[in-house]
């Protein structure tokens, strides 16, 4: 008699579980990705040029449900214009960098060219940090991938005039050499973003030409010997209406064996969102994504298993006296003129008329399709002349807030038509659009956009002085959808003054909601639906292996690092 084998056993006693996930997996902004598995879990870095601390990191259990945890660069330490003195860095700082664990030694990298000059690497013995700067090479590895190969060697491929990798030192501290490896066909020469991996004695290097097609080169050697095949072109349609087509990704492989293929589409106003797709291997060895009738689609099905993360709406209140890591600052902040405690508590640190250039401009992505933020802010110690709110911030902006004139009124004002010329200087520090008048020492302020590229990219505003009936002000504005300042809108709180320093706001919460899913959470269908409760994460270091629960971290979560913030 034929025994049944273990496989057809198990099979019958637990039958395989099923989950459907929906693309984007996050209607967030988090562009120029690199994802890595480390363990069992799964780690995302992403771009954020001007906004500090920079590189945020985010984690996720199932590759759908994605979290901040942390920063890979805790300050931009470039220069003075990186902290809004004597300048500004808009649209510099952090582009497609390198994120990566190492085995050899324990410890997370990230590197990045900054202003197409120079590469700083950073590091820190857990994703959370704390995060070090480690070296800095006086060359630019530009939209870079690390690959650690077997032996313990980094390689970096990078773009310039030419594909190219760079062999670094086990130590990080160095650059060996550099070696171009492959002269793109001139219709595509412009490719960028690459990402290198080595999977079953190949490597490759993953670019895309802009907005448009995926490429990977292939070679037994990292340094030599590549040859190129198109993956994706520009008719491969995007799942979001509006969208490009999904490019300048990366691949990664699932707990379960299965591989994918994480990339981004443009979808402005919000901005470049990531969307996950299942791939397989060719009998030759090549990438092959699986597209539904030619296209990305918008839900596709698999086995992986489902750990929700907090949601990426909800209310913050400020607990502690920390920053929670989804907070970041239009450009590094002056420490001395904010505190949390229980509550934001922002004093002006800028005398000026013009909000880009004001310091200590806190802000979040904006989450969802259409989205809603609200702040409670007391206004009660505002000085003569100072202006504070809640701003739609891009490169044309509008804001609602509290504006206290040289006499001491205080009148709630929406203000719009602040825009930026080609070189990102200011254009226009935009005009009062509507305003009521206000005596109270306590307000909520409100925005609300429609973010999706087909939309009509509407922002609009209202404010209520009880904190349950609004008043909408103003006709709003529609937002930009050009792509040259790259990321999206921000929600972004502000508070400057426009006579003297002084003055300052308490925000004792910020709300934000949206209309659909704001990520992919991912639904079981089958015969059994019971979640694992507790996954547990195992980080392997140079001096041993150790295994704990994972815990679910709140807004305000993570590892201190600059700014008394978390992250």
């Amino acid at each position: 008699m034929k025994l049944p084998s273990l496989l057809t056993l198990a099979t019958a006693l637990f039958p395989v579980v099923t989950r459907a996930y929906t693309n984007p997996v996050a209607f967030y902004d988090l562009a120029d990705l690199d994802v890595r598995n480390v363990n069992g879990t799964y780690y995302y870095s992403a771009s954020t040029m001007h906004y500090s601390p920079g590189a945020p990191i985010l984690r996720s259990y199932d590759l759908v449900n994605w979290d901040i945890i942390g920063h890979s660069v805790p300050t931009l330490n470039w220069g003075n214009k990186y902290s809004l003195i004597g300048g500004q860095a808009y649209v510099k700082g952090i582009y497609a960098s390198w994120f990566n664990y190492n085995p050899h030694d324990g410890q997370w990298y990230w590197g990045g060219c900054i202003e197409y000059s120079t590469t700083y690497v950073y590091t820190a013995p857990a994703p959370q940090g704390p995060w070090t700067q480690h070296a800095v090479f006086e060359f630019c590895l530009y939209d870079s991938g690390l690959l650690i190969d077997d032996d313990g060697t980094p390689y970096v491929s990078y773009k310039g005039s030419t594909t190219s990798v760079a062999t670094l030192s086990k130590d990080f501290t160095s650059i060996v050499s550099t070696t171009a490896v492959y002269t793109l066909p001139a219709a595509i020469s412009t490719a960028e973003g690459t990402r290198m991996h080595k999977v079953n004695g190949y490597y490759y290097i993953f670019t895309d030409y802009p907005n448009t097609e995926e490429w990977v080169l292939r070679s037994t050697s990292p340094t030599s010997g590549y040859t190129l095949q198109q993956l994706t072109s520009s008719s491969n349609a995007s799942p979001v209406s509006g969208g490009s087509p999904p490019a300048q990704g990366t691949i990664v492989q699932a707990n379960s064996g299965q591989w994918y293929y994480m990339s981004f589409t443009w979808t402005y106003p919000l901005g470049r969102i990531p969307i996950l797709t299942p791939m397989s291997w060719t009998s030759a060895g090549w990438p092959s994504f699986q597209l539904v009738n030619g296209d990305f689609a918008a839900t596709y099905t698999d086995t992986e298993s489902i750990y929700p993360s907090p949601p990426l709406t909800g209310t913050d209140t400020f607990a502690g006296t920390s920053l929670g890591p989804r907070w970041e600052w239009n450009h590094n902040p002056d420490t001395t003129k904010f505190s949390v405690n229980n509550a934001l508590i922002l004093q002006t640190a800028t005398v000026t008329v013009d909000l880009y250039a004001a310091r200590n401009t806190l802000t979040q992505r904006i989450p969802g399709q259409v989205s809603t933020a609200t702040i409670k802010m007391d206004v009660s110690e505002m000085a003569d002349g100072d202006r504070a709110g809640l701003a739609f911030l891009r490169d044309t902006s509008g804001w609602i807030g509290a504006s206290k004139d040289t006499t001491g009124v205080t009148t709630i004002r929406v203000v719009t038509g602040l825009a930026m010329n080609a070189d990102w200087s200011t254009l226009s520090t935009g005009a009062t659009q509507a305003s009521a008048a206000f005596t109270g020492s306590t307000v909520w302020l409100r925005a609300t956009g429609d973010m999706l590229p087909s939309s009509d990219h509407k922002a609009s505003f209202s404010y209520s002085t009880d904190g349950s009936t609004f008043t909408n002000l103003g006709t709003g504005f529609a937002m930009n959808t050009t792509w040259e300042f790259f990321l999206g809108y921000r929600f972004a709180i502000f508070n400057y003054a426009t006579v003297a320093l002084g003055g300052q706001v308490t925000v004792s919460s910020y709300t934000t909601s949206a209309t659909g899913y704001v990520s992919g959470e991912g639904t079981y269908t089958g015969s059994t639906t019971t979640l694992p409760s507790n996954p547990t994460t195992t980080v392997s270091t140079a001096t041993g292996t150790t295994t704990s629960p994972v815990t679910t971290t709140s807004t305000t979560g993570g590892a201190s690092a600059e700014y008394g913030q978390c992250g």
